[in-house]
């Protein structure tokens, strides 16, 4: 008898883990493309990814979206919202999702994805680097013995190319899309 408590308890919590793991919503990625599907696009003045979510949300017909990220200051940041949900490619061009996904930016201990460090900058340069332009940022930082902490500016952010800003201050960080920063010393 208390063998069988034991079983019909184990079933039950195995049952509601299943349950919560299968509510939790869906998630957008950051550094993927969904190529295909389109029916609308529109200009984010924000450059901001969860302002191309929320769009999505709000259309009834949309399944799916991708977020560009600017090329340059003019061209400014597009989010295409679509009738179908393609396959997700990787491309450091974009952030895209499913409708009712949250907008989830790479996390680790080295990288502040969507952060800007305002302040304390001593020197700043054109990155040429394209989608590899935060490691190039990160890099310069650790060569300099006097930078303490950096951030790169994806094109059309902060200047029509990509920019790497060093610095002597740690500054405290705040949320801002088409950012990356991070802390060295």
């Amino acid at each position: 008898m208390r063998k069988g408590r034991l079983f019909r308890a184990w079933l039950l919590a195995s049952a509601m883990l299943v349950i919560i793991a299968a509510t939790r919503p869906a998630q957008a990625q950051a550094n993927f493309d969904r190529p295909g599907g389109d029916y609308q696009s529109s200009p984010v003045a924000s450059g901001d990814p969860a302002d191309c979510a929320l769009k999505c949300e709000r259309d009834r017909r949309c399944r799916s979206w991708s977020f560009n990220y600017p090329t340059d200051v003019v061209g400014g940041a597009v989010c295409w919202l679509k009738s179908t949900v393609p396959a997700r490619v990787q491309d450091n061009c974009c952030v895209s999702g499913v409708r009712g996904a949250g907008v989830v930016e790479p996390k680790n201990d080295t990288i502040e994805t969507s952060i800007d460090r305002f302040g304390g900058d001593y020197r700043s340069f054109d990155v040429k680097g394209g989608s590899a332009g935060d490691d190039e940022c990160k890099a310069a930082c650790v060569a300099d013995n006097n930078c303490r902490a950096w951030t790169y500016a994806r094109p059309g952010y902060a200047a029509k190319s990509a920019r790497c800003f060093l610095k002597k201050d740690i500054k405290p960080p705040r949320r801002k899309a088409g950012f990356i920063s991070g802390v060295v010393r």
